[in-house]
């Protein structure tokens, strides 16, 4: 990547934490139940404990957010 390309993923990524610290995001695919929900919950925290740091400044997150987030117990959103 050139430099204005990691500029404009900084801001884009700051942007993106904006919009999600202002509402709710959920993004948990249609058609679920209340236990097929729970399920893809506990695997996508699972999953995100274990992405490495190159992984994680992809999606713009901290290991201490990663942390607190794939720490949370299924049921709560």
């Amino acid at each position: 990547m050139n430099g204005l390309s990691d500029v404009r993923l900084t801001l884009h990524s700051q942007q993106l934490l904006a919009e999600h610290e202002a509402r709710q995001v959920t993004s948990t695919p249609a058609g679920l139940g209340v236990w097929g929900l729970f399920c893809h919950r506990a695997r996508s925290r699972r999953m995100l404990l274990n992405l490495d740091e190159q992984q994680l400044r992809d999606v713009g997150l901290t290991r201490e957010m990663a942390r607190q987030e794939g720490c949370k117990p299924f049921w709560r959103s």
